[in-house]
């Protein structure tokens, strides 16, 4: 954002934007209206409202889904309510711009909404964001260069890594791992803040040796990897890292990358994190119920965009403490009948 201009998606009926600054819907006409504490929430949208959406790197999951979901807006409010989903930074960047008013709904990793909502690490002061609903996981791959002699995350000292797009969720888990294999993120590895496609480029023509990434299962750049450099590039191991993260944050757990994610010839066991989908907490109740609302009814449009949406489900929506549930979100998870 900034004056940057920014890939845009349109959902279906959106109007084409083109100044990143154009995205952000707060106080503009058409834009979502704050909310009114002391009125009913009844999920319906009354006036024509369109909302940006904050994703992340163009070949991630984020930018998929929230494309996916944009383009269901319209029809599952008839018309009224309209999303335009916008490829950006992605976790630390969505929620500093979903604050600012540059976009009104943001996909983030949970350990960044937990500091933002606590005002730790990546923010000076608790945000005034709260959560739509808990969606799928992201899963910590890391992914090394045959030839670049790293067994593990300490090997990576003096190597080239890139550690993901500036104040992304990946960055953040990037230099948390480091720190736990007792590197500086700072001094001891030959850090690249790129996005996941110079990532991938960099792997293939070996200015990189190794990267992270947090995404779902399977994330579009490193399937284009694993399908056209499968030969010289595998997954690492970062367990045996994971009691020291979990001293950090809860939120990090154990899981596995299926050989069937990538086509690998192994399963790889990884630490995963989930996802939440944040608002503002003044964002008007109503439009939180609708997209809620959305999120789930529409389903299987999100997964035919990317299997990780298989993961959005009603048994763990409700599961985003200590961040809050917005008022909306509530009252259409209570309909929906999440537990």
């Amino acid at each position: 954002m900034s004056g940057k201009t920014v890939r845009l998606a349109a959902g279906a009926g959106v109007l084409a934007l083109v100044a990143a600054g154009a995205v952000g819907c707060g106080g503009k006409q058409g834009g979502a209206a704050r909310d009114d504490a002391a009125s009913e929430v009844t999920c319906e949208v009354t006036r024509d409202t369109r909302v940006g959406i904050a994703t992340g790197n163009a070949t991630g999951v984020y930018y998929v889904v929230g494309n996916a979901l944009a383009s269901q807006l319209s029809d599952a409010t008839g018309g009224r309510l309209t999303g335009t989903a916008a490829e950006t930074g992605a976790s630390v960047t969505n929620v500093e711009q979903l604050v600012a008013g540059q976009y009104d709904v943001a996909f983030s990793l949970f350990d960044t909404a937990v500091n933002a909502v606590q005002g730790k690490d990546s923010f000076s002061a608790p945000q005034p964001v709260a959560a739509l609903a808990r969606i799928y996981d992201n899963y910590t791959q890391v992914v090394v260069r045959n030839d670049a002699g790293i067994s593990s995350v300490a090997d990576m000292r003096g190597k080239r890594i890139s550690t993901g797009s500036p104040k992304s969720g990946t960055e953040v888990i990037a230099n948390r791992l480091l720190t736990a294999a007792g590197l500086d993120p700072a001094k001891d590895v030959k850090a690249q803040r790129l996005d996941l496609t110079k990532t991938v480029e960099g792997m293939k023509d070996g200015s990189i040796d190794a990267f992270f990434w947090s995404g779902g299962l399977p994330t579009g750049g490193v399937t284009d990897l694993f399908t056209t450099a499968g030969d010289r590039v595998r997954f690492l191991d970062i367990t045996p890292l994971l009691p020291k993260m979990a001293e950090l944050n809860p939120a990090y757990q154990a899981g596995t990358i299926g050989r069937d994610a990538y086509r690998t010839a192994s399963d790889t066991p990884t630490i995963v994190v989930p996802n939440v989908l944040l608002v503002r907490t003044d964002l008007d109740a109503n439009v939180a119920c609708a997209i809620t609302r959305t999120l789930f009814d529409r389903k299987n449009a999100l997964v035919q965009a990317n299997p990780a949406a298989n993961g959005i489900s009603l048994e763990t929506a409700r599961r985003t403490d200590p961040v809050p549930l917005h008022r909306g979100a509530e009252k259409a998870l209570t309909d929906l009948g999440a537990r």
